[in-house]
């Protein structure tokens, strides 16, 4: 039986992308093995076998199998989201040396390929500039601000996936990631140390409750919206496509306007009774547009995006009310 591996299985995207590749694995030939950080019984309810690890601490993957290793999933890391305070080391502890003993387990127990997740933010420079990105473009690191930093050592590690792809026939699968959109119970996030709602939750809540919600900036500006169980079909067809790797912007292709996806909100959460009106706010600072180009993606891994906007809503709000991952989440670290 080969084994797949998955690194920061408690993550939020890691949660589902592991339940996502359990049941659409052939289990007559694979398996998951999910690793993470925290105390839980989760992974074992699903008949997934799950191990505690930190991957800043080379000793952790002593407990690690070693047999039939086939792939290995890096979503593990740290994100300014996630952190109250600035902190360098953190970055280096986790984002570099942890994902250089990923490489190297992989390495040694001769894992066919590894997929990692890496941030857009390395294409910060082309923000507001092409509308379109491309998974082509050159990077341009952003040199200020809480991304800085984060973005620089996730782009050491794409760096290194091609050193080990060279020197050791590791195929090498990156996806650059947009705002990758789900449910989960924390609706909040830090941008530069300061406590923040994320906008679509608080949409959704103002929504729910019926009330006005304000446009803010230009009705038309689009961006691309990428829902989770979207990147996780993408990642599980990386798993299995007869090339080397590449490089991959997860998205959809498809141009959401900011008028849609208020609507949007609007038809899925409000009730009938009691509809939330939308208030243009045009002066108010609005967003960049992008969308991703997700040609070598749909060409390589034969990808094709399933959720509309109004899907992901939907099957979003299905999420919120079974709370499937809150438990797991919400525990803290023992």
């Amino acid at each position: 039986m080969k084994r797949i591996v998955v690194f920061g299985a408690t993550g939020s995207i890691g949660a589902y992308l592991t339940d996502y590749f359990n049941v659409q694995i052939d289990k007559s030939k694979y398996e998951i093995v999910a690793i993470g950080r925290k105390k839980t019984d989760f992974f074992l309810n699903l008949g997934v076998e799950y191990y505690r690890v930190d991957i800043s601490k080379g000793s952790d993957f002593e407990c690690l199998p070693t047999e039939d290793i086939y792939a290995v999933v890096n979503l593990a890391g740290v994100l300014p989201a996630h952190l109250e305070n600035y902190n360098p080391f953190t970055y280096i502890d986790t984002n570099i040396i942890g994902s250089i003993n990923i490489l190297e387990y992989a390495r040694k127990n001769r894992a066919d390929r590894i997929l990692f997740s890496q941030t857009w933010s390395d294409q910060a420079g082309w923000w507001g500039k092409e509308d379109i990105l491309s998974p082509s473009l050159p990077r341009k690191l952003p040199y200020t601000g809480d991304h800085a930093f984060y973005a620089i050592t996730k782009s050491m590690v794409v760096e290194s996936m091609e050193y080990y792809r060279q020197q050791y026939g590791l195929k090498s699968f990156v996806f650059r990631l947009p705002n990758v959109y789900m449910y989960h119970p924390d609706k909040y996030y830090y941008v530069d140390g300061n406590k923040r709602i994320t906008a679509y939750r608080y949409i959704i809540e103002q929504a729910i409750k019926g009330e006005p919600i304000e446009m803010w900036g230009n009705p038309e500006a689009f961006k691309d919206v990428l829902y989770v169980k979207d990147l996780c079909q993408m990642m599980f067809k990386a798993l299995f496509v007869d090339i080397d790797g590449g490089t991959y912007n997860a998205g959809t292709g498809v141009r959401t306007t900011l008028k849609e996806q208020i609507e949007g909100i609007i038809t899925v959460f409000s009730p009938k009774e009691n509809k939330s009106v939308i208030v243009e706010k045009p002066d108010k600072e609005g967003f960049v547009s992008f969308v991703m180009d997700i040609s070598n993606a749909v060409t390589d891994l034969r990808y094709k995006p399933q959720y509309t906007y109004l899907n992901y809503l939907n099957d979003y709000k299905n999420e919120m009310e079974l709370k499937r991952f809150d438990d797991m989440w919400q525990s803290k670290l023992v």
